[in-house]
């Protein structure tokens, strides 16, 4: 064969493709006309068709219609089920097992759920949910007996029913229905009802042992052990020893603390009272709930008895674990005559700790008085350095003045001068400088009243200034700046030499030099002012002079508004111890010296020797009075 070429089978009718079947082969072979000639074909005519084979089929009869509430009159399926109930507000349950049972009805798919009563149950039972159809979801569905089986969950109106077994007739429509029912299961039983079918109630009898012989014979006898309380498995927990008290004539036990010095703890004496102890408090019914109620001799049987308790062995006591490791001597004889024990070893409890640390004072940073720095390391709660109490009693207002200079000064501090101020009370030193006019420094306080350290000592044990290196010409260094004492005070002086045990040889012998120097200087200047005032003015001659002075003295006190006449007056008469009017002239220069008389010193001398008439050296207070009252 050469020709394989296939025919044209594409055609076009009103503009639409269509494939008519080819009229010849390939390579131009002819097509046979008959169209069912394939067995295959004719078969599957036969089976879709079979009519028109072998003719029509001949019609059943129908059957008569017969409703459903007439087929399935009184046929129900039973089901039975329970559903829990929570329990709120009780002690005896938690939650209530329920049994109902579940009936189906087959004419209309309605379903009823019923409890059987129960006598007694103080419950209202009988039927839960009335016949009707119970939906299934939220999408209108309801319950159909396909979907119900043993082992399923059947909610309804919030309820969920545990279905778990089905009587006869239910198992057998369902099993000719094709549905393949699930093994029956066992309801859990309801706790309450359990509880309550207890067996009867059984009586002890008592024993023969009389209460009241027992306590005259082990009244005020009470065994004592000495345990601790190991309680170093928690945070911060130690080795605390304890006293522990048995009275045999109730059985009962108390644990008394062991007082230590500095402790660091409250005097409770007791820290378990006198009771019974349960030998293990754990073994209680798990239901019991402890949370609310306390646990009575119901539910603890077995209390701790004098058989066991012995040396070395460890009691748990309401939560703490107390070791004993030893007894008194009442208590080994009562355990030798009642059980025969003769080993009363103590056990070693003695808790080996490490020294404690040494305690180390941290160096002085600088901030602050090295005593405060000091304390606030002593104490957990920073306090105040104690004072001298003795010595700030002793040397109250006792205060030592020195005068300095600056050493190798600039020409511009060259006439600066230094008040160093030093109180014995508490060993502060202030210096302070005068005021000088055109001075072009400011004075005043040039350190604040502080304690000063010597150049070169150890900063965490400095070694202050104080009285006895303050000598005169001897050199100080007050942070930075040196000083050099000049001069002191005569109190200073006086101090001295009253306490010269307590200074050295070299201060006592300065001050005593300068002293005398000053006293040279004071005697000069004594001299020299009263030859001054001898020759100060000459003696007024007649009344117009001494008119004219008094009124040049009163103008000035006038314009000075001096109002301290009547004291002065008041001072004269102190003066004046015979009454006899009249005083001696220098004392009276020194009260109005001392009373700072706003007037010239020179026509002030003159007023006072023209009151001395005869020259004795007597002056008539009165009249003078009367000159100095410009009033």
């Amino acid at each position: 064969k050469s020709k394989f070429h296939k025919p044209q089978t594409l055609g076009f009718r009103n503009g639409y493709t269509v494939t008519p079947p080819p009229k010849v082969g390939i390579g131009g072979e002819t097509i046979r006309n008959t169209l069912l000639e394939d067995s295959v074909d004719l078969s599957q005519l036969s089976t879709s068709k079979p009519e028109m084979i072998y003719g029509q089929a001949k019609q059943a009869p129908e059957e008569d219609y017969i409703p459903a509430h007439v087929a399935f009159d009184k046929k129900v399926l039973c089901f039975q089920g329970y559903f829990k109930q929570a329990v709120h507000e009780s002690a005896d349950e938690y939650y209530r097992i329920r049994n109902v049972k579940i009936y189906y009805y087959l004419e209309d798919d309605s379903i009823a759920i019923v409890e059987p009563p129960l006598r007694n149950s103080g419950m209202p039972q009988g039927k839960l949910i009335k016949r009707q159809r119970l939906p299934k979801d939220n999408f209108g569905n309801t319950w159909h007996w396909k979907d119900i089986n043993l082992g399923i969950s059947l909610s309804a109106y919030g309820k969920v029913f545990q279905v778990y077994d089905c009587d006869k007739f239910t198992q057998d429509y369902l099993e000719s229905e094709g549905i393949v029912v699930n093994p029956p299961e066992v309801p859990p039983p309801d706790p309450y009802t359990e509880k309550r079918n207890i067996t009867l109630r059984t009586y002890n009898t008592p024993s023969d042992e009389d209460k009241l012989k027992r306590f005259l014979n082990l009244d005020k006898k009470v065994l004592r052990f000495f345990c601790v309380w190991d309680d170093r498995d928690s945070m911060f927990g130690e080795l605390r020893p304890y006293v522990l008290h048995y009275y045999l004539v109730d059985d009962t036990i108390e644990v008394r603390e062991v007082r230590q010095q500095n402790d660091g703890r409250d005097p409770f004496p007791l820290l378990i009272s006198r009771q019974k102890v349960p030998l293990n408090r754990q073994a209680i019914p798990s239901s019991f709930p402890t949370s609310v109620l306390e646990l009575s001799s119901q539910e603890l049987k077995e209390f701790i008895v004098p058989s066991d308790l012995r040396i070395g062995r460890t009691l748990n006591i309401l939560g703490r674990r107390f070791l004993l490791y030893d007894c008194d001597f009442f208590t080994q004889n009562y355990y030798y005559q009642r059980y025969n024990v003769t080993d009363f070893t103590p056990v070693d409890v003695t808790e080996r700790r490490p020294p404690p640390p040494k305690k180390e004072i941290p160096p002085y940073n600088g901030f602050g008085s090295i005593e405060d720095s000091e304390q606030s390391c002593r104490t957990l709660v920073p306090q105040p350095p104690k004072k001298d109490f003795m010595k700030m009693l002793e040397f109250n207002n006792v205060v030592l003045r020195y005068e300095a200079k600056f050493v190798n000064p600039r020409p511009e501090d060259a006439t600066r001068r230094f008040v160093i101020t030093y109180r014995l009370a508490d060993d502060l030193m202030l210096i302070y400088e005068p005021r000088q006019r055109n001075s072009g420094i400011v004075g005043g306080k040039f350190l604040e009243r502080t304690r000063v350290a010597k150049p070169g000592c150890d900063p965490n044990k400095p070694e202050y200034y104080g009285p006895r290196d303050f000598a005169i010409g001897s050199v100080i260094v007050v942070y930075g700046h040196k000083f050099v004492i000049t001069d002191a005070d005569d109190y200073v002086f006086h101090h001295v030499e009253v306490f010269n045990s307590q200074f050295p040889s070299e201060v006592v012998e300065s001050m005593r030099i300068r002293k005398a120097e000053k006293d040279q200087i004071r005697q000069e200047q004594q001299q020299k002012e009263m030859k001054k005032t001898k020759n100060m003015a000459a003696p007024v001659r007649n009344e117009q002079e001494l008119d004219e002075l008094v009124r040049t003295i009163q103008a000035q006190l006038k314009r000075e508004n001096y109002m301290n006449s009547n004291s002065l007056q008041e001072a004269f008469l102190q003066c004046d111890k015979d009454r006899s009017g009249r005083i001696d002239r220098d004392e009276l220069a020194t009260l109005c010296d001392k009373f700072n008389l706003p007037c010239d010193a020179q026509l002030l001398r003159t007023l006072i020797n023209r009151c001395d008439v005869n020259n004795d050296g007597l002056i008539d207070y009165w009249e003078f009075s009367r000159f100095l009252n410009w009033n």
